[in-house]
């Protein structure tokens, strides 16, 4: 059931980007005749504002294959009329579980679920909870220093000279400073580990529908607030084989709060997820990429690896930039070029790959299924598309705490009595790019949101679901 709510766009809910001067496009290491080619100027529609660099006035591409049902380019825009949702092919059954994950536990049941039991959706939650108490103690067992850098401010990494400069503090988002625990690549080449964050939302069974028509899996980076609200979608996902991971409860940039409230963070989405799902995640991606060594240090602390995507330069990062459109920030024209440039390069790098997308908008779910995924699909070497996990060579059952095999999967983190699996893998290990180019030429430093649900206020409207 669904219930539609209008919301006025306040000012603090605009988008701050907080960016460095972005590199030159590179061309893509590879150019092919597709069924598909663009070039036209950038949408600039919206309410949400933005620091950007004026960007460049054509972007041009060429894809190998499209869907024949894709959405228009031209309808895939700001402020683009609601399109039909898909609905979910199946409910699951409490007590149902995974073919895919030998000895998993039943499912819940999604209709016990009290609502009134979580924080407030789509807003940081309070550090004074008996939770929070029970989390921080974990924290405390686990042996792990915590180093004792201040937060950041907001503004990105321009407002931040001093943590900037401090190479000892890892900044991922200023610099893409990357740790042993740290995620960024699939180990071998051609491998494409796919992600979509910020949901699950009103698309996500339209994406869910066309993964499963092309026999795909992916890892599902999930907002805890989304998981409350969409529950049985999460038990979809999760019981046709894509990985579930965590994304925080409301999507901060987490350098720029204090330790308890990074737990809070962690704690309630890893929470939310096991309560629906009956399994607890042991991966995590940071909002906005943003992670230094005291955010690295808490969440291997708490029993969750940080994964990042891929890095080819301090500049330049395999983030399609998709989640923008929606807001007017960035045109399907320029997503469709910055993807193109990320495919060239990813074909030179002697390692796999890991690309940010989201299913949070409309607009967003509509690139990747008629665009981005049957060009990857019709590239030629094959790409191979798997979740993170298996692009790690590990199965799926790997992915959560109660059925990892510790054999193949040891745990690194955690506190006392609570056992924990964290996959780790070298930065960048075992390959790295030898391309120069941009993978995405507006994703060039700090990108900071107070919440993903603040683009959709921002345009006036905002949609709050429970499924």
């Amino acid at each position: 059931m669904f219930y539609l709510v209008l919301a006025l766009a306040y000012v603090n809910l605009l988008t701050v980007r907080a960016q460095s001067s972005p590199p030159s496009s590179a061309p893509s290491a590879q150019s092919s005749v597709g069924s598909a080619v663009g070039s036209a100027a950038p949408t600039s529609s919206g309410a949400v504002t933005s620091a950007l660099p004026p960007p460049a006035t054509t972007f041009s591409f060429s894809l190998q294959s499209t869907n024949p049902t894709a959405a228009p380019l031209s309808e895939i825009v700001s402020g683009a009329p609601l399109s039909a949702t898909q609905p979910l092919a199946s409910t699951a059954s409490p007590g149902a579980t995974p073919s895919s994950i030998p000895n998993a536990p039943p499912l819940p049941d999604p209709a016990t679920l009290n609502p009134a039991a979580y924080p407030p959706l789509d807003r940081p939650p309070p550090v004074d909870s008996p939770e929070v108490q029970q989390w921080k103690q974990e924290v405390a067992n686990s042996g792990i220093t915590i180093p004792g850098f201040e937060p950041t401010v907001a503004g990105g990494c321009p407002a931040n000279p001093g943590p900037v400069a401090d190479a000892s503090r890892c900044w991922w988002t200023c610099g893409g400073c990357t740790r042993e625990s740290d995620v960024t690549n699939c180990p071998d080449q051609m491998t494409w580990g796919l992600t979509y964050d910020d949901g699950p939302a009103n698309y996500t069974s339209n994406l869910l529908q066309y993964l499963d028509q092309a026999n795909l899996k992916s890892t599902f980076f999930v907002v805890g607030s989304r998981v409350i609200s969409f529950p049985r979608t999460l038990q979809l996902q999760y019981l046709t084989g894509h990985q579930i991971a965590v994304h925080t409860w409301s999507h901060p940039p987490l350098t720029t709060l204090s330790n308890d409230e990074i737990i809070a963070e962690l704690g309630w989405s890893r929470k939310a997820i096991k309560d629906v799902l009956g399994v607890t995640p042991n991966m995590m991606r940071p909002p906005f990429g943003d992670i230094d060594d005291r955010v690295r240090a808490i969440s291997v602390a708490m029993g969750l690896t940080p994964v990042l995507w891929t890095r080819i330069s301090p500049l330049a990062t395999f983030d399609t930039d998709d989640f923008n459109i929606a807001g007017g920030i960035a045109s399907v024209q320029q997503v469709l070029h910055n993807w193109e440039d990320i495919v060239g390069n990813a074909t030179t790098m002697n390692s796999g790959f890991i690309v940010l997308e989201h299913d949070l908008f409309q607009q967003s779910v509509e690139v990747a299924t008629g665009y981005i995924l049957p060009d990857a699909l019709a590239h030629q070497p094959a790409f191979r598309i798997e979740p993170v996990i298996s692009c790690l060579n590990k199965p799926l059952g790997d992915a959560y705490v109660e059925t990892n095999d510790n054999a193949t999967n040891p745990p690194i983190g955690g506190g006392a009595g609570h056992t924990t699996a964290v996959v780790t893998l070298a930065s960048g290990a075992p390959g790295s790019a030898s391309a120069t180019g941009a993978a995405s030429n507006t994703n060039s430093g700090v990108s900071f949101a107070p919440s993903p649900l603040a683009f959709v206020a921002a345009a006036g409207l905002l949609l709050v679901a429970f499924a």
